[in-house]
């Protein structure tokens, strides 16, 4: 079942609002754990962890910055 266009902004607020920084701040737990790695290797780190959060939400940010369908109007 597809997701509604206004359900999908929701969506796409609340993960941008609570779901980021929640995410953010267990991925620096995460890699302060580890200790502190070399420069370029905590820099790849991040950038992959970066990537990766958005990979599952591809589906409900894609379009939400454009106008509303026709139908939803």
């Amino acid at each position: 079942m597809a997701l509604r266009y206004k359900t999908r902004r929701r969506l796409s607020l609340l993960i941008l609002l609570v779901g980021l920084p929640v995410y953010l701040g267990l991925a620096w737990y995460l890699t302060s754990l580890i200790g502190r790695p070399n420069v370029l290797l905590e820099i790849l780190i991040y950038v992959g962890l970066g990537v990766l959060w958005a990979l599952p939400f591809k589906a409900v940010f894609k379009g939400v910055g454009q106008a509303p369908p026709d139908d939803e109007r």
